[in-house]
């Protein structure tokens, strides 16, 4: 599993390169055409993780309850993110992973409960949690970089 986590690590350490020359208020702004904005995304990619992998097994997340609700499945931006906000994002891109994988060396992901996502994938355990996260994380990748480029426009 130590490479899936891997296979998440990467995109995700460009992806913040990728957004590091945008300012908050860019962050923030949701293009035409477009329900959420770069800053949610960010916030969103964490929350469905901790979902995915510690709420469906019965556990506590590694993030606020607060965090999760602002930033799960079905949610919008609902107010101005703050640059602390983003900063806890962008730490939590790598804390989040990290203690992932520490904890499936645990092993306390012993009580999943088995479903099926919107994209119809049957999802068992821990092991097809973590393999379905880079489809997820690439998707919202791709929204962030639809974003970035309706913001920046010919700029890029």
């Amino acid at each position: 599993m130590m490479k899936a986590i891997e296979i998440l690590l990467k995109p995700r350490l460009q992806l913040l390169q990728l957004i590091d020359s945008l300012d908050l208020h860019l962050l923030n702004n949701v293009p035409a055409g477009f329900s959420n904005n770069i800053a949610w995304n960010l916030g969103h990619i964490i929350a469905a993780q901790q979902g995915v992998c510690y709420l469906r097994a019965g556990l506590q997340t590694h993030i606020s309850t607060e965090m999760y609700e602002l930033y799960k499945p079905g949610t919008k931006p609902e107010k101005f993110i703050s640059q602390p906000e983003v900063d806890d994002f962008k730490a939590l891109f790598k804390s989040t992973l990290d203690q992932l994988e520490q904890d499936y060396k645990d092993g306390i992901f012993s009580n999943y409960t088995p479903w099926t996502t919107r994209y119809g994938v049957a999802i068992n355990n821990i092991d097809d949690a973590i393999s379905f996260l880079p489809f997820h994380d690439g998707l919202h990748h791709g929204y962030i970089l639809a974003q970035r480029r309706a913001l920046l426009g010919k700029q890029l």
